[in-house]
C-alpha cells in the first residue's frame, strides 16, 4: 500500500513541475485525493461493500470534482492534473503512467450491460476537455487532444486530434514521398510546420500537394510512354514558383516561409 502511494506522489513530481515537496502534493493535489479515495473504495467494491463503495466515491467527487466509479481498473502511477469534471465510467479500464487533463470524460455510449467503456493502454496521455466514448481501445502512448471527441480506437503512438477524432500524425512514407517529389520541386517545404497543427489552410496545403503529386506522376509517365511511341520528348522541369503569390501578410507567416525556403534550398 505505501509502495503504491509512493509511486502516486512520484508521478506527481515527474509530470507536474509546479510541485515543490511531498507535503504539499499529499495536501494540496486534488487528482491525488481522487486516486486514494477510488483506491479505497475499489476495493470496498470487491469486498462486495458496494453501497460504501459508492458513497466513498460521491464523498471523492465532492471534494475533488473528480468522478470515478469504483469498479473502474486503474494501473499505477495515474496522473489527474487539475482533475475539475474528470468523469470515469464503470467498465473503464487505464494502464500504467498515464496522464489525465481536467474535463476529460472515460464514457459509454450505450444503456447495454457489458463492457461500455474505453480502455487506455499504458502512458496515454488525454488533454483537457476530451472525451473518449464507448468500449474502444487507445493504444500505448498515443495521445488525445484537448476537446477531441475520440470514437474509435486508435492505435500505439498515434495523435488524434478534432471532432470526430482523427489521426493527425503523419506516417513516415508520406513525409518522404512529399519531401522527395513535391517539396524540392515547387520551392516549398510542407514539413517546415507540422502537419499536427489545426490551421484549415495548412491543410489545404497538404491536400494541393498530394493533388498536384498525383498529377505530375501521371503526367511523367504519360511523357516517357509517348516518347517510347516515337512521340517528341516533353520536358517536365516545373517552372519556379512567383515569390509575391507566396508572399503572406501576416508577418509571422512571412518569417515562416523565408525559413522553410532556406531549408527546402
Amino acid at each position: 500500500m505505501f509502495e503504491r502511494l509512493r509511486s502516486d506522489i512520484n508521478c506527481v513530481f515527474e509530470r507536474d513541475p509546479a510541485a515543490r515537496n511531498t507535503f504539499e502534493v499529499l495536501t494540496t493535489y486534488p487528482g491525488l485525493h481522487a486516486i486514494l479515495l477510488y483506491r479505497m473504495a475499489h476495493r470496498l467494491w470487491h469486498w462486495r461493500l458496494k453501497w460504501l463503495a459508492r458513497w466513498v466515491s460521491g464523498v471523492a467527487r465532492w471534494l475533488t470534482g473528480v468522478e470515478i466509479h469504483p469498479a473502474a481498473k486503474i494501473g499505477s502511477r495515474l496522473f489527474i492534473d487539475h482533475g475539475m469534471g474528470v468523469v470515469i465510467g464503470e467498465t473503464a479500464e487505464i494502464g500504467d503512467d498515464c496522464t489525465l487533463y481536467h474535463g476529460v470524460t472515460l464514457g459509454g455510449t450505450s444503456w447495454q450491460p457489458g463492457k461500455r467503456h474505453p480502455t487506455l493502454g499504458n502512458s496515454v496521455v488525454v488533454g483537457a476537455g476530451a472525451k473518449v466514448l464507448g468500449p474502444i481501445t487507445i493504444g500505448n502512448e498515443a495521445r488525445v487532444g484537448s476537446n477531441a471527441v475520440v470514437l474509435k480506437s486508435v492505435d500505439d503512438k498515434q495523435t488524434v486530434v478534432g471532432i470526430p477524432a482523427r489521426v493527425v500524425n503523419p506516417k513516415g512514407d508520406d513525409v518522404k514521398r512529399r519531401r522527395e517529389k513535391m517539396a524540392e520541386k515547387i520551392g516549398f517545404d510542407a514539413y517546415g510546420v507540422s502537419q499536427e497543427m489545426s490551421d484549415p489552410v495548412e491543410k489545404a496545403i497538404y491536400s494541393l500537394l498530394d493533388h498536384i503529386q498525383g498529377q505530375d506522376e501521371k503526367l511523367e509517365r504519360l511523357a516517357k510512354e509517348l516518347t517510347r511511341l516515337g512521340g517528341a520528348e516533353i520536358d517536365m522541369n516545373l517552372p519556379k514558383l512567383d515569390d509575391a503569390v507566396l508572399e503572406p501578410n501576416d508577418p509571422e507567416q512571412a518569417a515562416h516561409l523565408k525559413t522553410s525556403k532556406s531549408v527546402a534550398e
